[in-house]
């Protein structure tokens, strides 16, 4: 919108500076979303490749799988395994939000050392 004299209207500069905002807001929600699934699927993996006895290749593979900078914690009680990946959404876009993931498993037979 324009005014007689050709200038932005006031009006307008705070509608398009609301727009790119909720604009912002919204990316930065489908980033956190789009991080979380990927914290599921890395601790999913972990989970299944710890069962089978390869713990360290479960590590490898949460951390290629996972936000980056995300923690994996990879927890054997016995023959329950528990694998928690942690992270910051959108490369901390969002402050104060963390998104996580969870799995379990049973260890297999003949699963090797954990």
């Amino acid at each position: 919108m324009r005014s007689d004299s050709g200038m932005v209207t006031v009006e307008a500069a705070l509608a398009m500076t609301a727009f790119v905002v909720v604009l912002g807001v919204a990316l930065a929600a489908v980033g956190a979303v789009t991080d979380q699934l990927r914290c599921t699927d890395a601790a999913r993996e972990a989970a299944r490749l710890t069962a089978r006895g390869e713990p360290d290749r479960g590590r490898s593979a949460a951390a290629r799988i996972a936000p980056r900078g995300a923690r994996v914690a990879i927890q054997v009680d016995g023959d329950t395994i528990a694998v928690d990946v942690d992270a910051a959404p959108a490369g901390g876009l969002l402050p104060g939000v963390r998104v996580r993931g969870q799995a379990f498993a049973v260890a297999e037979p003949g699963g090797g050392d954990r």
